[in-house]
């Protein structure tokens, strides 16, 4: 669920309102009803909403009447210096298995107002975007901008090097040209959902910029940023509590939904409207909680141990699937970072 009023730069907006004044639309057009000045987007202290945001999409598609796949042409602006730690945990992932984990795990850092789900069907990995709680009229938008920022993204971090197979839209065709230039790829249109796919061996595929320690720091700073925001908001934030209050022993979901003074379908419920779960979280936990044991000098057996695991394989196991590597390789990597 997209989080429409939590406040955060205003990097899209401006990216949005740049664009409105290319197509000739005027500053108080493109701002109208978002209580937002020009001057206020040019003010790095200034925050805003994807409330606002959402808003602001609304004005120029109606004063251009969607003319040039407005979601096309505003998100083949972004580059991955524009996310911040986000993109550097990206860039520092082992694999593209891992750098999409990493993505999905912290999506609500971005501009994103889809919905990225990965699912893996034979041969192919599948990105699967939905828009559950954006209004009909931008749901196009939607889907248009965060796939051209995911195209983005994909060159920036593999030069030209292409890896998705194919890409199928759930809308009527339009300009198939523009779409090929952007995104690198003819769609097929009018299908049942957007799916993004491509060969499921590419996710072991190594990341040029690869580097442990530098991914560690990223994702510590993001885990920071995705907590401060979730305590401003939402459920997820008070299991966080719970779970962390218990590492080697975590209390079950029932136990939680009592504490919480709920019942275990309102939790699940709640949970799920946040782009969440219990087990998620309980597996967010535990990989926090495990990079700063191994980092902090506990031995792989002591970090298995204190986080409730009953056999080493099993965290180990549980720790590759995290990270991309194994917990040894991980502790070497952290002590020569470069």
């Amino acid at each position: 669920m997209v989080q429409w009023e939590i406040p955060r730069p205003p990097t899209s907006l401006s990216v949005l309102f740049d664009l409105g004044v290319e197509l000739g639309v005027p500053a108080t057009a493109s701002l109208a009803g978002s209580g937002l000045t020009e001057a206020a987007l040019r003010d790095t202290g200034t925050e805003v909403t994807a409330r606002q945001e959402q808003l602001v999409v609304g004005n120029l598609l109606a004063a251009t009447g969607g003319r040039g796949r407005l979601g096309l042409e505003a998100g083949s602006r972004f580059h991955l210096t524009s996310f911040g730690f986000w993109g550097f945990a990206l860039v520092s992932s082992p694999t593209l298995g891992a750098a999409i984990k990493v993505a999905l795990q912290y999506l609500d850092l971005t501009y994103a107002w889809s919905h990225f789900d990965l699912r893996h069907t034979g041969d192919e990995a599948q990105l699967v975007l939905t828009t559950p709680d954006v209004p009909e009229p931008l749901r196009r938008f939607s889907i248009e901008r965060d796939l051209a920022v995911t195209a983005t993204l994909q060159r920036e971090l593999f030069s030209t090097q292409l890896l998705a197979r194919r890409l199928v839209l759930p809308f009527p065709p339009a300009d198939p040209e523009r779409y090929e230039q952007v995104l690198g790829i003819t769609p097929e249109f009018d299908g049942d959902e957007t799916v993004l796919a491509l060969d499921a061996a590419l996710l072991d595929l190594p990341m040029p910029q690869a580097n442990a320690h530098a991914q560690a720091l990223a994702q510590e700073q993001c885990r920071e940023l995705l907590d401060r925001n979730s305590a401003r908001t939402g459920v997820a934030g008070r299991v966080r509590d719970l779970l962390l209050a218990r590492p080697g022993d975590p209390p079950t979901a029932e136990h939680v939904a009592r504490e919480l003074m709920m019942s275990s379908r309102t939790l699940r419920e709640l949970l799920a409207a946040e782009r969440t779960s219990y087990r998620e979280l309980l597996a967010e936990i535990r990989e926090r909680l495990a990079e700063e044991m191994l980092s902090g000098g506990l031995t792989v057996a002591q970090a298995a141990e204190r986080l409730g695991y009953q056999e080493v394989s099993s965290f180990s196991h549980a720790f590759r699937r995290w990270k991309g590597m194994g917990p040894r390789a991980y502790r070497t990597a952290l002590r020569s970072p470069d």
